[in-house]
């Protein structure tokens, strides 16, 4: 959750490693008659964010030259009819939705990794009163916790030690299981259990996203044969890994790849088709054992391994069916570790260190 304002309000954001404005629903202004948008109305109302009921609520100008110049990368407009006219914007995401609304400063609250609650001043917030695409329609909000200067992450990360952390469960999960992220250091707060892993984080070869280096897929303890430049972002290719993407994308060569030494394992299952699935490879699930499936593991130039659970690549994707849980991506293109891939494992992003941490985990509290 992640609260916001003066008093504070509560919100479920969606935690986004690839985008960079954290923002949430909410309305600017109040018209007449609406007893919502009142003190004596219900603020928290299918949890719209009620800015003229914060103090602490900011708008950041249109006529500033941090709405002209330094918010551009976060799809700022030019419209600006009046000097007291916020800000606004239409941040666009890579699947073609969208949220427009208007920049502000703000008071949050987060958790400290003593339990304690503290107040961040002067966050940059979008306030977010309309969507486009369907992918937005039914949350609170993103939190953005991208590689950049305005993100969550680096607000709250030079805050706390330069470091955050997040744990997601399996996204077939009850509704009430828990998806824990920390800003500071993971004191023993979310339980792991396997051994402890790092790898370095590039900060700086890809833009605004935590890229790996990533030089190899094997599958059933053999190297698949991957040209060397689907990991090399200096020639197009690369790694990222992205909380905000569901699904892993891999550069073609690397998709190819996968896919075959995996389909072999499951090729006895009757091959369905399902449609609105993007996958290509679902089959009939009935009897299915994950035991059959070969170990994938993603290696890292420094000798780290990511091994995921055979259940984050061999996905229950409907009832009685699982797919192979790939997408590919034209080459020259970036691979990304989504966050299916992710679940059941504890991530550290230690930003000073240039260092990503990583543990199995069943994502429980200690």
């Amino acid at each position: 959750s992640f609260k916001v304002g003066t008093p504070s309000q509560k919100f479920w954001l969606i935690v986004d490693t690839g985008s960079d404005l954290t923002w949430i629903r909410c309305r600017y202004r109040c018209s007449r008659g609406d007893r919502s948008c009142t003190r004596k109305g219900r603020i928290n109302r299918k949890r719209v964010f009620h800015a003229p009921l914060s103090s602490s609520f900011s708008p950041v100008p249109c006529f500033s030259e941090m709405c002209k110049v330094e918010l551009m990368n976060l799809f700022s407009l030019t419209t600006c009819p009046t000097p007291i006219t916020p800000c606004a914007y239409d941040y666009r995401y890579s699947d073609g939705s969208a949220a427009m609304g208007v920049f502000a400063n703000e008071t949050v609250s987060a958790g400290l990794t003593n339990g304690r609650k503290t107040r961040l001043h002067n966050v940059l917030i979008g306030c977010t009163d309309s969507f486009q695409g369907p992918t937005l329609q039914n949350v609170d909000g993103i939190m953005g916790l991208a590689n950049t200067k305005y993100s969550f992450a680096t607000n709250a990360a030079a805050t706390f030690g330069g470091k955050f952390s997040y744990c997601l469960v399996d996204h077939l999960s009850h509704l009430n299981a828990t998806n824990y992220i920390i800003f500071g250091t993971n004191r023993n707060q979310v339980k792991v259990s396997g051994n402890t892993r790092h790898t370095k984080l590039e900060l700086d070869a890809i833009p605004s996203f935590y890229a790996v280096n990533v030089i190899g897929i094997s599958v059933g303890n053999k190297m698949l044969e991957v040209p060397m430049q689907v990991w090399d972002a200096s020639e197009g290719g690369g790694t990222i890994i992205d909380s905000g993407t569901s699904l892993t994308f891999l550069a073609d060569p690397a998709y190819q790849a996968v896919m075959e030494a995996l389909k072999v394992s499951v090729s006895k299952y009757q091959r369905v088709k399902l449609d609105g699935v993007p996958m290509e490879y679902c089959f009939n699930s009935e009897g299915f054992n994950g035991s059959v499936v070969p170990k994938l593991i993603i290696h890292f130039d420094d000798g780290a391994r990511f091994e995921p659970h055979w259940n984050s690549y061999v996905i229950a994707a409907a009832a009685g069916v699982r797919c192979l849980g790939f997408l590919p991506a034209r080459f020259p293109a970036l691979s990304v570790i989504g966050n299916i891939m992710q679940q059941n494992y504890l991530w550290e992003f230690d930003l000073k260190g240039k260092r990503l941490v990583f543990a199995p985990s069943s994502c429980n509290s200690s």
